[in-house]
């Protein structure tokens, strides 16, 4: 089984290959980001498993960079930053951070954090494993066991990529999904296929919404994603 991705947000060279190596070392797959713009294109291009930030990059602050993550993903941030003080702790964890390692830091305290958190995300993929397997969202019903979807009843008759993107976005309603994390997830990558989505997106629009032009359930983020609306 494949360790979890790990993406390293650092601009002190010393500290990133210290982090690197102690990942290599472990079998970590890992990729690297050396400020926030970067690290917000690599978050929502590869969607790593657990995000490692300092918090004093280059370009922006890091706790800007976990409220960007934080508007389309849950993915676990541990902030690693030579800020101390309780304050700067708070503000990183209040803007969604899940953890907190103060620099100077020993290795295995590292990897004790890195552990704790794959527990956590094991935890939540048995939890969703064992939830109910049909979603209802207004008028919308999705059986995830039996591959359907249902409208006022009636059953949509949607094509295997209209299906899959409508469970995508049932699975992670009222969150904001970037184009990239889309078409990773439907097409395994993510260059060259936001066109698609767009066709794709349309024509499940069409058999989704009454009135596509002010859709209830699916709602568009220009040059950024989509999102599933809940419905009462």
């Amino acid at each position: 089984m494949n360790k979890p991705l790990i993406l390293v947000v650092e601009d002190d060279n010393s500290v990133k290959n210290l982090i690197a190596t102690t990942l290599k070392a472990h079998d970590y797959r890992y990729i690297t980001a050396p400020n926030g713009n970067t690290a917000i294109l690599e978050a929502s291009s590869h969607n790593p498993d657990i995000v490692l930030l300092d918090l004093g990059l280059p370009d922006m602050d890091g706790v800007d960079v976990i409220k960007k993550i934080r508007t389309w993903s849950n993915m676990p941030i541990i902030v690693i930053s030579a800020r101390s003080e309780d304050t700067d702790k708070i503000d990183a964890l209040d803007a969604g951070a899940d953890d907190y390692l103060t620099k100077p830091f020993s290795v295995e305290e590292l990897l004790a954090r890195l552990r704790v958190t794959q527990r956590r995300l094991s935890m939540m993929q048995n939890e969703s494993h064992t939830e109910s397997s049909v979603f209802t969202n207004g008028k919308l019903r999705v059986d995830y066991a039996a591959d359907c979807a249902y409208l006022n009843d009636k059953e949509l008759h949607l094509t295997p990529i209209e299906y899959k993107l409508l469970c995508l976005l049932s699975k992670n309603v009222g969150k904001v999904l970037t184009h990239t994390f889309i078409t990773q997830s439907i097409w395994g990558s993510w260059e060259n296929d936001v066109a698609s989505l767009r066709v794709f997106m349309a024509t499940l629009r069409k058999k989704l919404e009454k009135e596509p032009d002010s859709p209830q359930y699916i709602q568009t983020h220009i040059g950024v994603g989509y999102r599933m609306m809940k419905v009462e």
